[in-house]
């Protein structure tokens, strides 16, 4: 009887190895599971560092990025004296409205301060006038509406006004810089200077613009 009892004990050995070496096995796959998980997670860490960088790297290079204002004199004049003498007795007395464009290109405003824009003929001052200080908005241009007088009093020499008047037009200069500020993220400030230079032809008979250049 004992014997036999000795005989049915044998059998559970082997179904003891079993379950060691499933539970070994459920062991590695969970460890192996772990594993795939961390380097997810290590390729997901380097993926946002990657794109995090990137979008740094255009953020700085756009919106950081300071460019200087343009001003520009602009072509809609209106002229309220337009007085001019001839070839042989040259000068020229004349009264106009226009505006005066501060195009800001930046991520932020542009505030600049009042300055004088100055109407030259061949080098000669013949006219100043005042632009007041403004704001530009980001991305945007500001006009200023401004009222011109000009005259020729101050010209030594009217030989090529006469020349000009001749050929039946009028050609002025005018020449402005604004100095102000340009506002990132409303803590960054940076000063910036934009310049003017503009000639326009006038021509005489129609009392209208001609041509407008700005450098």
């Amino acid at each position: 009887m004992a014997e036999k009892m000795n005989q049915q004990e044998y059998p559970l050995a082997p179904a003891t190895r079993q379950s060691r070496s499933d539970e070994e096995s459920g062991t590695l796959r969970s460890e192996e599971l772990k594993r795939k998980k961390r380097i997810k997670l290590a390729i997901y860490i380097a993926a946002f560092a990657v794109f995090q960088t990137i979008v740094i790297l255009v953020f700085a290079l756009t919106v950081m990025r300071v460019k200087t204002p343009k001003v520009r004199l602009g072509t809609d004049v209106t002229f309220q004296n337009f007085i001019t003498g001839t070839q042989a007795s040259p000068s020229f007395d004349l009264s106009f409205t226009t505006q005066v464009g501060v195009k800001n290109t930046n991520f932020g405003p542009y505030k600049f301060d009042s300055t004088i824009a100055t109407f030259m003929y061949q080098g000669v001052t013949v006219g100043q006038v005042t632009i007041p200080k403004g704001k530009a908005g980001l991305r945007s241009t500001k006009k200023v509406g401004i009222i011109v007088n000009v005259n020729s009093n101050a010209l030594s020499s009217t030989a090529s006004l006469g020349s000009e008047l001749g050929a039946g037009v009028l050609t002025l200069n005018s020449q402005a810089k604004l100095s102000g500020k340009v506002e990132l993220m409303f803590v960054m400030k940076k000063k910036k200077s934009a310049e003017m230079n503009c000639t326009m032809t006038i021509e005489v008979s129609t009392k209208a613009i001609q041509s407008m250049s700005c450098e």
